[in-house]
C-alpha cells in the first residue's frame, strides 16, 4: 500500500498542491499520478484529498499522513548509514544526567553539538537533577551515563565510576547581613540557625533525599536551582554554603562576605558514572573526554577544585 513510490508522489502532490506540477516534477503523467493517490484513497478507505478544478488540498486525515510519510521517508534515506553505525558498536539512543553543581547550559550545548556532529544517528536526552536525584536516574530511570554523581563508590556492581575531585564549599552572607558583621571569630550554630537556610530540593524519587545543610529548628527555604540560590544569598534572605568557586567573584566584589564556622561543611566528592553493562562507542568517547581533560567538557568541572582534578 505505501511502497516507496506512493510515499513520494504522496508527498509532492500535498506540497504542490496539484496533480499537474506533482506529475510534471516527478516526470510523470497527471492521470499516472492521480490513478496513484485514487489507488491509494481506496486501499486506506479514507479520502485524503479535497479536489477542486484548480488545485488539492489535504483532508484532516491527509495531513496526518503527510507527517508520518515525511517521518517515514527520512528514515528511509538515512536508513543505510544508521544500520552501519549499530554494527559498529553506536548506541541508539545515550540519556545523559548531570548533577545541577556541575550543570553550565554553554557547556551542555557544546557536548550535545559535539556528539550530534560525531554520531548524527544516535538521539540523545540531557536532564539536570539535584543530589540523589543524580544517582536515581541512573540507577531507576533510562539514563545511561551522569556527570557528577555523589561519591567516589558505586551504589552498584552494575555501573562504572571515574572521580572528578571534590568541591569546596565556603558559609556566605549578604554583605548587609547581621552575620557578615559578627565579632566572633567562627559562627556558632546558635547563630546560624536564627536566620533561612537556603537550599535546592534533592529531585531523588526512589533513594533517600538528602538535605545540604540544615540545623535543627530551623527554617529551610527551598529553591528551584543554584542560581535562584546565589541570589538569595545576595538579596540576604538566608544564610548557607555555596560553592567556592561559584561564590569567589562575589566574595571579591563584596557582594558576599565569607565567614568562618564552627561545623564547616565537608567537600563533596563527585564523580562520572555510566553502566557498564550495554554500553558502547558513544558511552566510551564521552568517558574519554573527562578521563583526559578534554577542552570540550572543561565547564563542567569549572566548580571542581582544579588541584584534585
Amino acid at each position: 500500500m505505501l511502497d516507496q513510490e506512493t510515499v513520494r508522489t504522496f508527498i509532492r502532490v500535498a506540497e504542490t498542491g496539484s496533480f499537474s506540477r506533482a506529475a510534471a516534477s516527478l516526470h510523470k503523467t497527471p492521470a499516472a499520478i492521480s490513478y496513484r493517490i485514487k489507488t491509494l484513497e481506496e486501499q486506506t478507505g479514507t479520502q485524503l484529498f479535497l479536489r477542486t478544478t484548480r488545485s488539492v488540498s489535504l483532508t484532516p486525515a491527509g495531513t496526518h499522513l503527510l507527517e508520518n510519510c515525511r517521518q517515514w521517508l527520512s528514515w528511509l534515506d538515512a536508513m543505510p548509514d544508521e544500520l552501519q553505525q549499530i554494527n559498529a558498536g553506536v548506541e541508539r539512543q545515550i540519556n545523559i544526567v548531570v548533577n545541577n553543581l556541575l550543570y553550565q547550559p554553554r557547556s551542555a550545548a557544546r557536548l550535545l553539538t559535539w556528539l550530534h556532529q560525531r554520531f548524527p544517528f544516535t538521539r540523545f536526552q540531557l536532564s539536570r537533577q539535584v543530589y540523589m536525584g543524580v544517582w536515581d536516574a541512573l540507577l531507576y530511570d533510562d539514563f545511561h551515563l551522569a556527570i557528577g554523581v555523589t561519591g567516589s563508590e558505586s551504589l552498584s556492581n552494575t555501573i562504572s565510576l571515574l572521580p572528578l575531585g571534590e568541591i569546596r564549599w565556603r558559609f556566605v552572607v549578604a554583605s548587609d547581613h547581621p552575620l557578615a558583621s559578627h565579632p566572633a571569630d567562627r559562627l556558632t550554630d546558635d547563630m546560624l540557625r536564627k536566620y533561612p537556610a537556603i537550599n535546592i530540593d534533592d529531585t531523588s524519587r526512589n533513594l533517600t533525599r538528602r538535605v545540604a545543610w540544615l540545623l535543627g529548628g530551623q527554617k529551610e527555604i527551598k529553591v528551584p536551582d543554584m542560581s535562584t540560590k546565589i541570589a538569595c544569598h545576595l538579596s540576604g534572605l538566608g544564610v548557607g554554603f555555596l560553592p567556592e568557586r561559584q561564590c569567589q567573584p562575589y566574595i571579591e566584589s563584596g557582594q558576599l562576605v565569607a565567614r568562618e564556622v564552627v561545623n564547616p561543611r565537608q567537600k563533596s566528592p563527585l564523580s562520572v558514572a555510566w553502566k557498564s553493562v550495554g554500553s558502547g562507542k558513544v558511552i566510551d568517547e564521552i568517558v574519554t573526554l573527562f578521563r583526559n581533560k578534554d577542552p570540550l567538557v572543561a565547564e563542567f568541572t569549572s566548580e571542581i577544585d582544579p588541584q584534585l582534578y
